[in-house]
């Protein structure tokens, strides 16, 4: 049998609840909505959390090496080359490993990963119709370089990006996208390919099209009952950039007005998902391609008095994952529990693909096959060395540790998805904390949370 296409859409900062299939009437997503229809979704998937204020980096580097948090390099920045890449992993069993969209480990990472691609940026965020990206470079140096104004008043700054050129006047959304639909149209070798296209949206600054905000009246958002004003307390990061985007306190009516973009940008990657997957139709692959979708991370959005993703509330860690293509279950919706880290060895699997070593993540595919419910016990989260928790069969501890001042807050996920009731004061709870603490415990020696400065976390625990 001939070996599957893999075509892998990585979003930046879609959260698990922007699917109008799984459940979000409000929103409008046709192609996604296909996806789970024609796929098996892990409602399920959390990232681990982050060791950065940009999530997003750990985020990646643990996608493409199957690397849990704290075996990996400077928090993701870069990937040693004993960190055996996916990208590498595929083309030593055959495949093309071609790229595109925002990558945020290094270009030397990059070079490893991917033997062709197309426009490439280097970072993390920038506007989206003025994108300095860098074209594929065969030979690995990436040696462009593009000074660009980085903050005006007060103090002018520049900064220099890796960067070739800017495609002024193009959406980033419909600038990856396109690429990568030229290049299944035109890809013409016996071997199969591995496409990755990893987009700048929804992540702020949230601009589309008009076509797409129009779809959305501000004032019929929903913004959960967990939004409030304020955080309660310092959970350490109420002062990083993504904070500061909206209005502290809180006002609703900007809330609802982000959400509407927020959503418009999601509608908008749908719109060009929906493009590529018409050409995968039209060019006879789509049965012999699995495709994957997950999101890098989630995103508060006024939830909690937080608009970013520096904490361990579902809104920040719990993520899409749909899995489709041949050999996968349709219409199939899955509980099982999900790292980023499991789509490598998973990938792997159904590509005929021997798993490195140095891979830590555990396959899905028993689970895509029925024969498990699923491959982990619990979750473990952590953010910086201001948070950690812990969730076990939907009880869910947060820890602080916030400059010595502590908080717990204790939430029953199954019946309080929102995190509204915190039950760590309900004296009928202590053993539960109690075994959850436990739990914690053995958990940081499992995952390996032992290495400086994340580990100041737990003085005094």
């Amino acid at each position: 049998m001939n070996k599957p296409n893999i075509l892998f859409f990585f979003t930046d900062d879609q959260r698990f609840d922007t699917i109008n299939a799984l459940g979000n009437h409000k929103i409008h997503t046709p192609n996604l909505d296909w996806l789970v229809d024609n796929g098996t979704t892990f409602n399920n998937a959390y990232i681990m959390g982050g060791t950065n204020y940009a999530v997003c980096m750990p985020s990646r580097a643990m996608l493409m090496t199957g690397r849990t948090l704290f075996h990996l390099e400077d928090t993701g920045s870069y990937i040693p080359q004993e960190h055996i890449m996916l990208g590498e992993t595929l083309q030593n069993t055959g495949y093309t490993s071609w790229g595109c969209g925002k990558w945020h480990n290094g270009t030397e990472s990059y070079s490893r990963n991917f033997n062709d691609g197309s426009d490439i940026y280097f970072g993390g965020m920038y506007d989206h119709w003025a994108v300095p990206v860098h074209s594929f470079d065969p030979t690995g140096k990436y040696e462009g370089r593009i000074t660009k104004t980085a903050a005006y008043r007060p103090n002018n700054l520049v900064e220099e990006k890796v960067a070739d050129h800017v495609p002024s006047g193009v959406h980033s959304t419909e600038l990856f996208a396109s690429q990568v639909g030229e290049f299944i149209k035109t890809y013409d070798n016996e071997n199969p390919f591995f496409a990755y296209v990893a987009f700048m949206a929804p992540h702020d600054p949230r601009t589309m099209p008009q076509e797409f905000l129009d779809m959305y009246d501000r004032d019929d958002m929903d913004i959960g009952d967990s939004f409030v004003e304020m955080h309660p307390f310092d959970n350490g990061s109420l002062t990083v950039r993504d904070e500061l985007i909206a209005t502290i306190p809180r006002v609703e009516s900007d809330v609802r007005q982000h959400l509407a973009e927020y959503y418009a940008m999601i509608s908008h990657i749908d719109s060009e998902i929906g493009k590529v997957l018409d050409i995968l139709r039209e060019t006879d692959q789509l049965e012999n391609t699995i495709i994957a979708f997950a999101g890098d991370n989630g995103l508060a959005v006024g939830r909690h008095g937080l608009m970013g993703k520096q904490s361990l509330y579902e809104h920040s860690i719990h993520i899409p994952m749909i899995l489709s293509g041949p050999g996968i279950a349709k219409n199939k919706i899955t509980n099982a529990r999900a790292y980023t880290v499991d789509f490598y060895p998973t990938l792997c699997e159904l590509a005929g693909a021997e798993v490195p070593d140095t891979v830590m993540g555990h396959s899905l595919v028993p689970v895509l096959k029925g024969e498990l419910d699923t491959t982990r016990e619990y979750f473990y989260y952590v953010y910086k060395e201001f948070i950690r928790a812990i969730n076990v069969n939907g009880m869910k501890l947060i820890e602080y540790n916030v400059y010595g001042k502590r908080h717990t807050q204790l939430f029953d996920i199954n019946k309080d998805p929102m995190e509204i009731n915190d039950l760590s004061n309900d004296s009928s709870k202590s053993e539960v904390i109690d075994d959850l603490r436990v739990k914690l415990l053995q958990a940081k020696e499992e995952y390996g949370d032992n290495l400086l400065p994340f580990s100041t976390f737990w003085e005094g625990f």
